[in-house]
């Protein structure tokens, strides 16, 4: 027998289980066990939408029970199978997951499938609900004190944020991560790089006062700043916009990518800055 009429024929006995007479609890323990030895045959028969839906019924069947770990763990596998076929029906199975993993106290699991949601609406390229999820799962790992995985999603949100247009709440973000890295000897290193995406920001807003301001800030919050390259970088590309000047800015980022080459996030934001400087340079000339 091969293994989708195997995994059918399991799901038939699961059924008659439950629409037979029997001892309540044991009626849908029986059922339970054979949903799940049908679901893993339709998994290993790749058939994806049948094993989905089997795992669904299985959680079911641990919610009469009142299993919700049991419950929320058999949405997560119909989820991971759902995957292959709808991301709509994984990301309605997570969120279930999540609710139950929620009520029974599992707050690290409920944050680690609130990333996972984020994850399939940034495939889906649907950047607000992303940016949504990924923001309520830096909350729950906030709250669990797993500050790595936190900043991990606060990053998403600050660079969604960026994306569309929302300086001032990348802003935020980014020097809230740095304050935090600052205080930790491992998170250290990496606070150069949150400041200069901070700093990025600012300079799409194109207040120069803003970002001289931001600059010495950051120079209070770490004295080390001001000898790196990333605050160099965000001096001379506020000095080139203060003075107009368009080649000094190309000149700078390009002298910068050369020894440390810009990924495409900051790549964009910055054309962002040189299309404002260009149009300021036109009306210029067309005023003179």
């Amino acid at each position: 027998m091969d293994l989708v009429a195997k995994g059918d024929d399991l799901e038939k006995k699961a059924e008659k289980k439950l629409n037979g007479w029997g001892i309540f609890g044991s009626k849908y323990e029986d059922a339970a066990d054979l949903f799940d030895k049908a679901a893993n045959n339709f998994k290993l028969a790749k058939s994806w939408e049948k094993a989905g839906s089997t795992y669904v019924k299985l959680a079911q069947c641990h919610l009469k029970l009142d299993s919700k770990h049991e419950a929320a763990s058999a949405y997560v596998d119909a989820a991971h199978c759902y995957k292959k076929t709808s991301t709509s029906e994984a990301i309605s199975c997570l969120v279930q997951a999540v609710d139950m993993f929620c009520d029974i106290g599992r707050i690290s699991m409920a944050a680690r499938y609130l990333k996972e949601v984020a994850e399939l609406y940034e495939s889906d390229a649907n950047i607000e609900k992303s940016m949504e999820f990924y923001h309520k799962a830096a909350d729950f790992f906030q709250n669990e004190d797993v500050t790595t995985s936190a900043n991990q999603c606060n990053q998403k949100v600050a660079e969604f944020a960026a994306h569309l247009e929302q300086y001032q709440t990348s802003i935020d973000i980014y020097e809230e991560i740095a304050r935090q890295s600052l205080k930790s000897n491992l998170l250290k290193y990496g606070v150069k790089g949150h400041l200069l995406n901070a700093g990025i920001c600012h300079l799409c807003k194109g207040d120069v006062v803003a970002i001289t301001n931001a600059l010495e800030r950051y120079q209070e919050m770490d004295p080390t700043f001001s000898g790196t390259r990333e605050y160099k970088l965000l001096a001379d590309i506020a000095a080139a916009i203060d003075e107009e000047d368009l080649a000094k800015f190309t000149d700078v980022i390009k002298e910068f990518d050369s020894m440390t080459p810009l990924d495409s996030w900051k790549t964009t934001l910055l054309l962002r800055v040189k299309e404002k400087l260009k149009a300021k340079e036109l009306e210029e000339d067309d005023l003179t």
